[in-house]
């Protein structure tokens, strides 16, 4: 029986003839590639018992021919070239048969790449998809990406290199690498909602390790060409790094792919940015402001090279992201753990005259301030101070005139920018007043008012107190003399509110009241009424 492994095989020839045992009765084959179930094949081909040789076993077969060395060197016809004469003519003929072999080389490396198999692959699997992504023979035309998606990433990468090589498209290369994408990050890519799956894996897990590392492998991939992927895609990826705790070199270049394209960003786009993948809690948002700033800069620099002043002029592009990021404002202004530094950090990175009008921004701090009730007047005010209340459409100004949520100087702003346009003539803006103007009259009428209101407050304290003496010493009053009676609330009041008043001097300035007058309670003059 072992006659015809010996004829067929070198390899257990040298065994038989080299070992010192009389009755050799057993060899080792356990590092024969793919196992017994191959070796049981090797020795169906030695014995002439039939069996079927596929794009599955071919390569494990060609590796397990080359192990036991059974080449046409020592036997004519032998199953090296049986499966070569394979390979050649049945596997590597299209692309599908090449992709398997392929994938069935993973578990037979390196021999698989010492006989040439992996390269042999590569190049007719590259070459057949570069054909068919430019001339599509089956539907949908997009099929030979999701043969490629069945490979290791390794592998799969050294396609895509070759198929660069070969001259395919970015687009080409994009479509591809977002197939494998979605195959391979299903729960963490495809889902675009901001409501997905609740992820309980710890992030520490071998599972997110190999996602981790299969992420940051795909992003090195990525063509040179900025454009080749829809920024949806970009975005769910950078959630993903984000998620996945990526190194932050594969965070960077996500974030300048989405920050070159982000006039085309949609408010859903920004959000998948924005909260964790059950949609409870905000991430970092972080992300989203240097992906925002790193847009600026460009189209800053666009101006300067145009010639234009970044400052006064405001392209198309940024008017559009502007409008985006006030949208996006809103959306998340109900967050509570949302803080007024980092609302108005992203605010204020839309540059002034990206925002003709600013009611969508006057809509994200309203939903804002609505959404954090317990906020203070000077805390209102932070998160008014991105918002320019003169660029406020009349709608939005006889809303904001009427918002109690609002901090009265911006209310003053929006009622004294509809008086001035009154009294210039309404209609004809060459005789309203400039802007600079305007705001320094209305930081004077501000000023003023926040005087009054702390002129009226002492009033009041005043009048508690003078109250509270009356009601203190009415007891008193059946036992002392008519002569000694106490001076009178309305005596007292023209007293104290003769001695408060801040125009005496004829000054708005209400610097020079002393806070720590006294009350003057000094005695009323007698005066003799007559009964005759």
């Amino acid at each position: 029986m072992q006659f015809m492994l010996v004829a067929k095989s070198n390899y257990i020839r040298k065994l038989i003839m080299e070992t010192n045992e009389a009755d050799l009765t057993r060899i080792n084959l356990s590092e024969i590639p793919g196992g017994p179930e191959i070796f049981e094949k090797a020795a169906k081909f030695c014995y002439g018992v039939n069996f079927e040789i596929t794009v599955h076993n071919v390569a494990a077969l060609r590796c397990a021919a080359e192990y036991l060395q059974m080449t046409d060197k020592y036997c004519d016809n032998n199953l090296a070239g049986r499966t070569e004469d394979f390979l050649s003519q049945v596997a590597l003929s299209s692309l599908s048969g090449a992709v398997v072999v392929l994938k069935s080389c993973e578990d037979l490396l390196p021999m698989a790449e010492e006989l040439k198999i992996v390269q042999r692959c590569i190049d007719v699997a590259s070459a057949r998809a570069c054909n068919e992504a430019s001339f599509p023979c089956r539907t949908p035309p997009n099929w030979w990406t999701e043969e490629l998606s069945i490979l290791d990433v390794e592998l799969f990468g050294r396609i895509i290199g070759a198929m660069k090589q070969r001259g395919a498209k970015p687009l080409t290369i994009a479509t591809a690498l977002i197939t494998y994408a979605e195959r391979w990050l299903r729960d963490l890519v495809r889902d675009h909602s901001g409501n997905g799956i609740k992820c309980s894996e710890p992030i520490d897990s071998d599972l997110r390790i190999q996602q981790r590392e299969l992420l940051e492998s795909i992003v090195q991939l990525l063509p040179a060409e900025k454009a080749a992927f829809p920024i949806h895609f970009l975005c769910c990826l950078l959630r993903c790094a984000i998620f996945l705790k990526a190194s932050s070199a594969c965070r960077n270049e996500v974030e300048k792919r989405i920050s070159l394209i982000l006039e085309h960003v949609t408010v859903d786009d920004l959000l998948v940015l924005s909260f964790t993948y059950d949609g409870e809690r905000l991430f970092d948002l972080d992300s989203v402001r240097r992906i925002i700033s790193g847009f600026v800069e460009k189209e800053k620099s666009m101006a300067v090279f145009n010639g234009g002043d970044f400052r006064e002029v405001s392209s198309s592009a940024m008017q559009r992201v502007a409008k985006t990021v006030d949208a996006y404002l809103a959306e998340i202004a109900t967050a509570v753990e949302l803080s007024i530094s980092k609302f108005n950090g992203i605010a204020n990175l839309v540059p002034k005259g990206a925002r003709k009008v600013e009611d969508d921004l006057y809509r994200a701090i309203d939903i804002y301030l609505k959404s954090h009730p317990n906020l203070d007047e000077i805390e209102r005010e932070k998160v008014c101070s991105s918002m320019d209340p003169l660029k406020l459409s009349y709608e939005a100004r006889v809303h904001a005139s009427q918002n109690k949520r609002l901090p009265v100087q911006i209310v003053l702003h929006a009622l004294y920018y509809d008086q001035l346009k009154l009294r210039s003539g309404g209609a004809d803006d060459r005789n309203q007043p400039d802007a600079v103007t305007t705001r320094n009259q209305l930081q004077a009428d501000v000023s003023l008012v926040k005087e009054n209101e702390a002129l009226r407050t002492e009033l009041l304290k005043m009048k508690m107190y003078i109250s509270d003496m009356q009601k203190n010493n009415q007891t008193g009053t059946s036992s002392k003399s008519v002569g000694t009676r106490k001076p009178t609330f309305f005596s007292s009041m023209s007293k104290t509110l003769g001695k408060l008043n801040p125009f005496r001097h004829g000054s708005k300035d209400t610097s020079h009241i002393d806070d720590n007058l006294g009350v003057d309670v000094t005695k009323p003059r007698r005066r003799r009424f007559s009964i005759s």
